[in-house]
């Protein structure tokens, strides 16, 4: 089993990845549409055979991009889950875009990696309140790095 890119039409990546799964090629086995990889999908199989075949029927999906397999090291970074909290640093101003303080704005005094998630204190509050929020329910306004 190798992996192949396919080149799709841009923001089609996830249907092609979905059309070529319910498809019943039995040397296909999996594909992936990773968001931050434009215009291609990562297809699991056994050769190239059978990907040809595939992509005749499939609407926007455009070629196979080599016959040769793509080395697992150009696809792994693509594999692992980015954390939420990754580019956030303690000191920015962010903007809470879920839960009960939807809206307001706050500093980030701790973050814990380890649970994807972000200790802030609102800005409005006329008592410092923290807050232990997950990364994905805020939103970076202003960095102190950048």
């Amino acid at each position: 089993m190798s992996i192949y890119a396919v080149k799709t039409t841009a923001s089609q990546e996830r249907t092609v990845a979905d059309m070529l799964i319910t498809r019943e090629e039995p040397e296909i086995h999996a594909a992936l549409a990773p968001d931050s990889l434009t215009s291609y999908v990562m297809v699991e199989a056994d050769g190239t055979a059978a990907i040809d075949r595939a992509l005749e029927d499939i609407p926007h999906a455009r070629s196979l991009v080599s016959d040769r397999p793509s080395p697992f090291s150009e696809i792994e970074h693509f594999l692992s889950p980015k954390p939420d909290v990754e580019g956030i640093a303690e000191g920015d101003i962010v903007e809470l875009i879920a839960g009960p303080f939807k809206g307001e704005k706050a500093q980030v005094q701790r973050i814990d990696e380890g649970k994807d998630q972000v200790t802030v204190e609102l800005y409005e509050a006329t008592v410092p309140i923290p807050v232990t929020v997950r990364g994905d329910q805020i939103r970076v306004l202003d960095s102190e790095e950048r």
